[in-house]
């Protein structure tokens, strides 16, 4: 990062001071690596793969060919518009503070809690996704373990450890780590689509914009029996649901250099990029299916079926070795964007332990607290939710199906507010990178569109219960709001608030030897 001058520093540095908050975090992380940090969490080779049946077990060759780059740019629409906000506004927890300044305490309140949520049922969602990418490429055959909760919860506690542990270290060395992560995705991928085509019986490229219907029995019972169209709209999900976590761009910012400018393009690359080389890999995967009906018949394993009928048994276990590698960097990574959003919802006291969760390690630079909270958290929701179930659907599956639900609320809610923002006295100043009015309304209302089409899908069946659990939780955050938070919350420093935390910035950074504002 040689180009980045004192100059630089002092103008990051400045604009953090002027929402507020001090200069705790290091910024050690360039335009680079905050790409590389949302392009790990989206990581194509983890929700591209594990969930890859939401596609060839619903409309077939076309829910891929067509489905696929349009569930990636209903995810662009909503990054797009968040860039515009997080060049305005590059503090960590980024969406947290968007919903309090363009809207108000109760706003960014709701953000901050759907965001919170998602991410900690995300990052368990991930871990178990590869949890069975491993039982299914070495753990059952190499090794003769059986699927059991001990074996899964046992599995969760050693690679979410190892991930909050490198967190715990230091941003340098978890940067260096997703940067790594960012090139052997695009690497993987490619040597994947190569594979795959090299393995290929022969090149029917008319199977990608070919629908069928694969619902119930035909798809091995992954949607239940329904029309072809809305079983493509469901197959929608596959992109839409692997194309998200790129808000850790912003939940970064306050350790990321040129953060306004490296910010929203680090969000929107690394949705273009993931969007390119999914589209690359998964075509070719589809093209190598011996035949789509069989394939469909696989459900779930499709995956494992294709590779192990089609590919060399040492070639696939190399490339087995590389997506698993992937996806643990990928849950590495999303510790990361949730404990810097459990860092800044904390600073503002909007947790119990706030005093602790926001507090700072001198030596590493990193909020450990929120680090081990959230990792901790997440390996407890896999555990507690994989005991219960609901007729013959587990509560883990029910509730994951939420967790995006929640993410893409979290993501809307200042997209919302900011066209309406746009312009008055609580957002009248544009960041470096301005799309202009009449632009980023567009893309608002396009976000607004489109969350309303994530919702209907992600409540359709065998997922209906996502409806009752997210209105439960809407239901439960307004007792909690005008029970007890509308009184005590009082959110992040806006105004003559800012004016009167200079000592304490002060305080805060010479607490963790940062020189602040020169």
């Amino acid at each position: 990062m040689s180009d980045y001058t004192e100059l630089d520093k002092k103008q990051d540095v400045h604009i953090l001071h002027s929402m507020g908050y001090a200069q705790e975090l290091e910024r050690r992380m360039s335009s680079f690596s905050n790409f590389a940090v949302s392009f790990s969490i989206i990581c194509i080779l983890s929700g591209g793969i594990n969930s890859l049946a939401q596609a060839t077990s619903g409309a077939g060759g076309a829910a891929i060919g067509i489905g696929w780059p349009l569930g990636c740019f209903i995810s662009l629409v909503f990054a797009i518009a968040m860039a515009q906000i997080s060049s305005a506004y590059p503090t960590a927890g980024g969406l947290y503070h968007w919903g309090s300044i363009l809207g108000n305490r109760f706003t960014g309140w709701l953000t901050a809690w759907f965001n919170l949520l998602g991410l900690v049922t995300v990052l368990g969602a991930i871990n178990v996704g590869t949890y069975y990418f491993f039982m299914g490429s070495f753990g059952t055959g190499y090794l003769g373990l059986t699927d059991t909760i001990t074996v899964r919860i046992v599995f969760l506690v050693i690679i979410t450890g190892a991930q909050a542990l490198v967190n715990h270290m230091g941003i340098g060395l978890t940067a260096k780590l997703t940067d790594f992560s960012g090139y052997l995705i695009f690497a993987t991928a490619i040597a994947l689509a190569a594979v795959c085509l090299l393995s290929a019986p022969s090149y029917e490229f008319g199977r990608l914009f070919t629908f069928a219907n694969y619902s119930g029995e035909a798809g091995g019972n992954v949607w239940p029996t329904t029309s072809g169209s809305w079983v493509f709209l469901l197959g929608l999900l596959l992109p839409i649901y692997t194309i998200t976590g790129y808000d850790a761009s912003a939940h970064t910012s306050e350790e990321t250099v040129k953060a306004a400018h490296s910010v929203p393009r680090g969000m929107v690359s690394s949705v273009l990029w993931s969007a390119l080389f999914g589209y690359i890999m998964l075509c070719s995967f589809v093209l190598m299916l011996p035949n789509m009906d069989d394939a469909a018949k696989q459900g779930w394993n499709v995956f494992f079926w294709a590779m192990d009928s089609q590919v060399n048994p040492i070639v696939k276990d190399i490339l087995y070795l590389a997506i698993l590698v992937s996806q643990w960097l990928c849950g590495l990574a999303t510790v990361t964007s949730l404990s810097r959003m459990i860092f800044a919802f904390s600073r503002d006291g909007g947790l119990p332990a706030s005093k602790a969760l926001s507090k700072v390690s001198p030596q590493y630079r990193t909020p450990v607290a929120a680090i081990w909270t959230g990792s901790i958290l997440s390996v407890l929701f896999v555990w507690g939710s994989s005991l219960v179930s609901i007729g013959d659907t587990p509560v883990y599956t029910i509730v994951v199906s939420c967790t995006v639900i929640f993410l893409f609320f979290s993501f809307a809610i200042p997209i919302t507010l900011g066209l309406f923002a746009w312009g008055t006295s609580k957002w009248d100043k544009m960041g470096p990178w301005n799309l202009g009015e009449g632009v980023f309304k567009l893309f608002a209302v396009l976000s607004v569109i489109a969350m309303i089409l994530i919702f209907i899908l992600g409540i359709q069946p065998p997922n209906e219960w996502a409806l009752y659990i997210t209105v439960s939780f809407l239901v439960l955050t307004a007792i909690v709001w005008f029970g007890f938070e509308s009184r005590r919350f009082k959110g992040p420093p806006i105004g003559a608030e800012v004016a009167k935390r200079q000592a304490e910035i002060a305080a805060a950074e010479a607490a963790v030897g940062e020189s602040g504002e020169k």
